[in-house]
């Protein structure tokens, strides 16, 4: 695919961030743009590999092979920007993707990771291209509403808004029943819309596609949560098949001395309501978690650790740290994580630049575990902290065992914990009267998505516990399809 020696003729390039000091005086997306040109040199490089291990997803019998959930036509649309045919590069993206705008900003791009050229150069820029060729399609006018050209019938019900309800029901939709989201927030998107920050993910981008749907046919609720505005019974009386997309949104706590000191937030809290004052008031309204003049501990990394330097940056921090409890990863792919698995390696995110421009080291501490808080009239003012390094304990169990003498104390005014969640939010798995698994997620098989419960569906993180937005997608698409075809007595849903 591409041309045949562009692995050889051309480097791996990306167009410029904006640069961190400027960036951080607004909450405007951090990436430019690149010459149409210089994009289709990049497809170039996507070789005849032979077999496109970025295409295929990782699956129950080969867990940690990398590649594409939702097995995006890759080489097919990489072939298809080289050569300037960028109308048919979409419709190749459109054929297993309803959000490539959503996935090719905020995926974390397994893809990259497994593909071939990758072995032992840089691999080829997927993630710029998907982007690339679904704003091209909206620039020029290709993406337009497609309803159905008739209905079932047949009514169905989803539940959260998040990539995996929506997902599902934009291929419910296209498959002609008509399809109702709930969801309990005042917008729509779920973590699309509360969860990611505006410099990752601009809410008119959102907005954009949901509008679409709309004009498709499907009905979103807003401001109504199942199980207390509208009972499981009544939804499953006015509905003939119900889809349970609710997320994975119980935090995990830290349940140490000093928890209940003000100034502890959970990072969903922080994130959603700064984003929501954003969008309200342009933070006129003063109804956010301010990290204004302070100094900021962030506990947990990932996304969502990182989604928080980001934003106390943006409000004016006087400093930040991220605490992590796990070592620092190495700079190249170790021994046990070998091609073509999702790769285990240092990554400076767009929160830890922003943090090295402003205060000239990487926020992150590694192998650090915080053993208690401590604070004036009830203010959060400091964290105890003991360095640690993981081995076995006497009954053979790896776990995180503390350094001697390492303890010390940091200094805090507001501790943001990012530390993962749980499970979906008891009550409704209850309502329904749904089985659960052992980790309080729905239960139901992967790649069947029902329930205990006839009629009864689920799908994404409050199946499958905490993911990613590709995952969501792929659930939501194929939960779609059992559905259909249990309404319909046969599918031709993907």
């Amino acid at each position: 695919m591409g041309k045949v020696t562009g692995f050889m003729e051309f480097d791996r390039a990306l167009p410029a961030d904006r640069i961190p000091v400027e960036r951080l005086n607004d909450w405007q997306e951090i990436h430019t743009e690149m010459l149409e040109e210089d994009i289709r040199t990049q497809g170039a490089r996507c070789m005849d590999c032979g077999v496109p291990f970025c295409h295929a997803g990782d699956s129950a019998s080969a867990p940690q092979v990398g590649g594409c959930p939702v097995n995006n036509l890759i080489p097919e649309w990489n072939d298809l920007i080289y050569k300037g045919r960028w109308r048919e590069a979409l419709d190749r993206l459109h054929q297993t993707n309803n959000f490539p705008e959503f996935t090719g900003r905020v995926c974390p791009a397994p893809c990259e990771d497994s593909c071939v050229l990758g072995i032992n150069a840089p691999p080829v820029t997927i993630k710029h291209h998907e982007n690339s060729i679904i704003e091209k399609g909206f620039a020029e006018g290709w993406v337009q509403p497609n309803p159905p050209a008739e209905r079932t019938g047949k009514k169905v019900a989803v539940i959260g808004s998040g990539p995996a309800g929506l997902a599902a029901a934009a291929q419910l939709n296209s498959a002609g029943h008509s399809v109702t989201v709930y969801e309990r927030d005042d917008r729509l998107g779920g973590l699309l819309m509360y969860g990611i920050p505006n410099m990752k993910l601009e809410k008119p981008i959102v907005e954009r596609r949901l509008q679409l749907m709309r004009e498709e046919g499907i009905e979103f609720v807003t401001n109504t949560e199942v199980g207390k505005d509208i009972s499981a019974e009544e939804l499953q009386k006015q509905f003939d098949s119900v889809l349970l997309a609710t997320g994975s949104t119980v935090p995990r706590d830290l349940p140490i001395e000093g928890r209940e000191l003000k100034g502890v937030h959970f990072a969903m809290d922080y994130l959603g309501s700064n984003t929501k004052s954003l969008l309200d008031s342009e933070h006129q309204d003063g109804n956010y978690i301010s990290a204004k003049g302070k100094k900021v501990v962030v506990i947990g990394g990932g996304d969502t650790g990182t989604d928080c330097v980001g934003t106390a940056l943006r409000q004016g921090c006087e400093s930040v740290i991220q605490l992590e409890i796990m070592p620092k990863p190495p700079l190249e792919r170790a021994a046990d994580n070998p091609w073509p698995e999702f790769k285990r390696t240092l990554k400076v995110d767009y929160g830890q630049a922003e943090a090295i421009a402003v205060q000239g080291e990487d926020p992150r501490q590694y192998l650090q575990l915080t053993q208690k808080l401590t604070g004036e009239n009830g203010q959060v003012k400091k964290l105890h902290l003991t360095g640690i390094e993981w081995k076995k304990d006497d009954q053979g169990r790896m776990g995180p065992q503390p350094v001697a003498g390492s303890e010390r104390e940091i200094e805090a005014d507001l501790v943001l914990l990012a530390m993962g969640f749980l499970g979906p939010e008891g009550g409704l798995l209850e309502q329904f009267g749904a089985d659960k698994d052992a980790r309080s997620n729905a239960k139901a098989d992967y790649g069947n998505y029902r329930t205990s419960v006839d009629g009864l569906y689920a799908a994404g993180d409050c199946r499958r516990g905490q993911s990613l937005i590709v995952w969501a997608i792929n659930e939501g698409r194929e939960a779609a399809r059992e559905i259909d075809r249990d309404l319909m007595g046969s599918t031709q849903l993907p």
